[in-house]
């Protein structure tokens, strides 16, 4: 046998084409990290400005607006107590508190959100106010867990339950073919994950909590979170399974690891990010899932709507999914089964 037919018995055209699908996703691979992360840079930060007179808040949001890159999105809030609530809220990242009677500002940030925005924030402010010969007090109203090096551990968390979430589906689809062979073992796949993501979950949330004291907040908040983190993801992995067979696992991993790990706001919070992994960044369950572990974490749970409806979305499309292409592969199976043929007399 010549060498060229070794090739072609060796390497088939359906693992040429799975080669080059790996091959293209190594270089979206590099390109979405590299694109997302190696220039961060603040851009329309929501900030507050509070100040005693309307016309010094006026002035000092309108410096804001001006500079250079747009890295701020300023309004004038009333107080520095509402300022705090609109913080905790998730309302604004920031606020610079102004006391026109003596040379010293209160700046408001909030590392829970994410320390390298809130560091940035007071490098920036400080400049400027260094500008106008005045100092800056800075005071953390959400601070990160001393235990939560650079705010990164939400962010872990959740990347760690997606990697579960489709690398269990991947499992289940491997073991028994891509696509499942009816409704009953598309329930008992849906099935099995479920119960993998409750336990998942759990798991997860004693590890970053009683265990290492990484983060804060309820243990049973971020169980329910996590649970619906890996299910959610393992959901969306089987049902692109289901529709693409075997190269549904790698349509899992471009929406997962590659499109969605780096818009997530982990390494850097949302509005240090470009704009198109800022856009799609909460859509997806890696960023969901960051935004409402910090939620749970450091903000009282608040802000966590938009989060928990968009992980929803993607467990119930991706559950409905599965059960509808089982479902019509089952009926086209029972239609080409011939009828029975009565027995002769």
């Amino acid at each position: 046998m010549s060498f060229v037919d070794e090739l072609k018995s060796a390497v088939t055209p359906r693992a040429a084409l799975l080669v080059v699908g790996v091959f293209a996703l190594q270089l979206l691979f590099i390109t979405s990290y590299v694109g997302a992360l190696h220039n961060p840079k603040p851009t329309d930060v929501p900030f507050g400005v509070v100040a005693p007179q309307q016309q010094v808040a006026t002035a000092v949001t309108d410096r804001l607006e001006k500079l250079p890159g747009d890295p701020f999105d300023p309004r004038v809030v009333a107080t520095e107590a509402e300022a705090r609530d609109q913080m905790l809220n998730r309302e604004i990242d920031g606020a610079l508190i102004v006391d026109p009677r003596g040379r010293t500002d209160t700046l408001l940030v909030a590392s829970g959100g994410g320390k390298v925005l809130s560091a940035t924030l007071e490098a920036m402010i400080t400049r400027l106010e260094a500008a106008n010969q005045r100092l800056v007090r800075t005071v953390d109203v959400a601070p990160s867990s001393s235990q939560d090096f650079n705010g990164l551990s939400a962010f872990y968390l959740v990347i760690g339950w997606c990697v579960g979430g489709y690398i269990c589906a991947a499992i289940l689809a491997i073991s028994a073919g891509a696509r499942p062979a009816n409704r009953e073992r598309a329930v008992i796949r849906l099935g099995a994950l479920a119960l993998y993501a409750a336990l998942g979950g759990l798991g997860g949330a004693i590890i970053v909590g009683p265990i290492l004291g990484a983060l804060p907040g309820s243990v049973a908040a971020l169980w329910g979170l996590g649970t619906l983190v890996v299910f959610a993801v393992g959901a969306a992995t089987l049902a692109l399974q289901s529709v693409f067979g075997i190269v549904g696992i790698g349509l899992a991993i471009l929406l997962i690891v590659i499109a969605g790990n780096p818009s997530a706001g982990g390494a850097f919070p949302l509005p240090m990010l470009p704009p198109f992994w800022r856009a799609i960044g909460p859509y997806l369950p890696p960023g969901a899932g960051t935004w409402a572990a910090r939620s749970i974490a450091y903000f009282k749970g608040n802000d966590m709507t938009a989060s928990m409806v968009v992980l929803s979305v993607w467990a119930m499309v991706g559950a409905g999914v599965t059960l509808v292409m089982s479902s019509v592969k089952w009926e086209r199976t029972a239609k080409r089964i011939p009828p029975e043929v009565p027995e002769r007399p």
